[in-house]
């Protein structure tokens, strides 16, 4: 299978990359966030992730992957197929899908296209069963995969207390977008228990 592509990209379309490598071209799709940063004649580098049917084979091209892996996961949800997943990508990078997962926050999924609501909150209900986090050093993103068995929440208590956090102001009726922005500066500037976090970010929602 092919999992990674590196070469030149040599055409775009609405939905689909071609890249050629070494003289061969290979049609990838793509979240349109992704094709809109790619440039025909330059180099580029796609992890891939090679889709078999009976009637078909079809390449999708993300930028990392964490995307990658995010795409296979959000397809194990009973359906959710390659269009829904790659809609959600293009709203939702990994990790704010995680934490809108984590938070039970069924509404920012739900704005992804074609995603309705009873959808997003079987999204959120499935992955909360499959889905971990991996945190890299110095707040990078984490890296979404999926799991053959359920994996607990995760186990870095700070990451945890984010979540907790994020949960609490949506359920106190914040926009889950903007509870996780705020936990996440809150994060940055020192907080590390649930009531630190959640008192820093009531501050940064505040109305100025």
């Amino acid at each position: 299978m092919i999992g990674r592509l590196k070469g030149t990209i040599v055409a775009l379309g609405a939905e689909t990359a071609l890249i050629d490598v070494m003289g061969v071209g290979y049609e990838a799709y793509a979240p349109p966030r992704l094709l809109q940063k790619l440039v025909v004649g330059e180099a580029a580098t796609l992890s891939i992730e090679t889709v078999v049917r009976e009637d078909m084979i079809r390449l999708y091209g993300f930028e990392n992957e964490a995307e990658r892996q995010c795409f296979r996961l959000l397809q194990s949800v009973q359906g959710v197929g390659a269009k829904h997943a790659l809609a959600l990508l293009q709203v939702l990078a990994p990790a704010d899908l995680y934490d809108a997962v984590a938070a039970e926050d069924a509404t920012t999924v739900a704005r992804a296209h074609g995603v309705g609501k009873k959808l997003a909150q079987r999204i959120v209900t499935e992955l909360q069963s499959k889905a971990g986090a991996l945190a890299g050093a110095g707040g990078e993103s984490f890296a979404v995969a999926a799991r053959e068995k359920a994996a607990p929440a995760p186990s870095d208590p700070k990451l945890a207390a984010r979540a907790d956090a994020v949960s609490a102001l949506s359920h106190l009726g914040y926009d889950g977008g903007e509870a996780r922005r705020a936990v996440a500066l809150a994060a940055e500037n020192g907080g590390d228990s649930v009531e630190d976090l959640i008192k820093a970010a009531l501050k940064e929602l505040a109305p100025a």
